[in-house]
């Protein structure tokens, strides 16, 4: 039977370099590492990381939790942490945890204590002073995305600041008359978005001297489906229009030009709009957005958690703040009316 040997003999490699070139762990030259492949492949050799965690107590494995799979910020984090993991030659285990509050328990009080990930990262989920202390008593490296875990490492945006962004780019085109869509009471339950960012958009407008209208602020359940059937009740509920409107989400945003469309406004000479994410959709829908580059915060909290691994599993906690973009697009403009 091949053996690593073997392939280090046929490489002309010592065993230990041949390990972490085909492990990806640790600095092997891109001339050593095609070597060692070249000869494994050769020998029909695959490294064994069974073996390996056994020997070394590692598994090779990375726990990703999320809410929901079927959300785009959600889907976008896995991918982009899923990329970095491949080329660093790690599986990863997806912990969909849902709406049912048992899932949630049973991963964070079970399936997360086996030992059977390196490390964890948890996305836009606060966790109880009891969920983390038993993670930490298991001694694996934590990253959170979407904000503070005490103990942990954290990559977040500043919410309260990329509302703002939102709100002063129709500011600056001259609109006063701006709504917000908002997301429903059971999104405060983490961290509490919908608030967090409503509050930007209110600074901003208080900011600026403009009245809100408590009529033209409107919840919805971040989907575009949802959206789309609140913003129909803004557009149609109240006699006076507003010019602009500022969604919470980029799939909600969507969901308000859809519903626009429905009543013969034109976007943006009628009604511009205005998103949060960087939403795949949004360069097809001509979609402005305030871009929070969900793919690269899922490759920094695997960069981050493999810079622990390498270090013997010693973590210090940090708390880093993920730069944001606004992309403008064909969706806002200068209002038609002026106040």
């Amino acid at each position: 039977m091949t053996g690593i040997k073997d392939v280090a003999e046929r490489a002309g490699l010592s065993v230990a370099t041949v390990s972490r070139a085909l492990s990806g762990k640790g600095h092997v030259s891109p001339g050593s590492r095609e070597r060692a492949r070249a000869a494994a492949a050769e020998l029909g050799f695959v490294l064994s990381y069974h073996a390996s965690s056994l020997a070394s107590g590692r598994t090779h494995n990375v726990g990703l939790v999320v809410p929901s799979v079927h959300r785009w910020f959600y889907s976008a984090v896995i991918e982009g942490a899923s990329a970095a993991l491949l080329e660093a030659g790690y599986d990863l285990t997806l912990y969909n945890i849902g709406e049912d509050p048992r899932h949630r328990h049973s991963v964070f009080n079970d399936f997360l204590l086996r030992k059977r990930v390196d490390a964890v990262i948890a996305v836009s989920l606060e966790l109880s002073e009891a969920e983390m202390q038993q993670l930490l008593a298991v001694h694996r490296p934590i990253v959170g995305i979407g904000g503070p875990l005490p103990g942990a490492s954290t990559i977040r945006i500043d919410e309260t600041a990329i509302a703002q962004k939102a709100t002063n780019h129709l500011l600056g085109l001259g609109h006063t008359k701006i709504a917000h869509i908002t997301g429903d009471a059971a999104y405060e339950q983490d961290f509490k978005l919908p608030g967090t960012r409503r509050s930007g958009f209110e600074k901003a407008m208080n900011d600026a001297g403009c009245a809100l209208r408590p009529e033209w602020i409107v919840s919805a359940d971040f989907t575009t489906e949802g959206a789309y059937s609140a913003a129909r009740q803004l557009l149609a509920g109240t006699p006076e229009r507003p010019t602009a409107v500022f969604a919470a989400s980029d799939e909600m945003a969507i969901g308000t030009i859809l519903a626009a469309r429905d009543f013969g406004l034109r976007i943006p000479d009628d009604l511009s709009v205005i998103g949060i994410d960087g939403h795949d959709l949004g360069n097809v829908m001509g979609l402005t957005t305030i871009d929070q580059d969900a793919k690269g915060q899922g490759a920094i909290a695997v960069r981050t958690l493999l810079g622990a691994i390498n270090n013997g599993l010693v973590m210090e906690p940090t708390d880093a703040e993920h730069p944001t973009k606004l992309v403008v697009r064909s969706s806002t403009a200068v209002p038609r009316l002026t106040d």
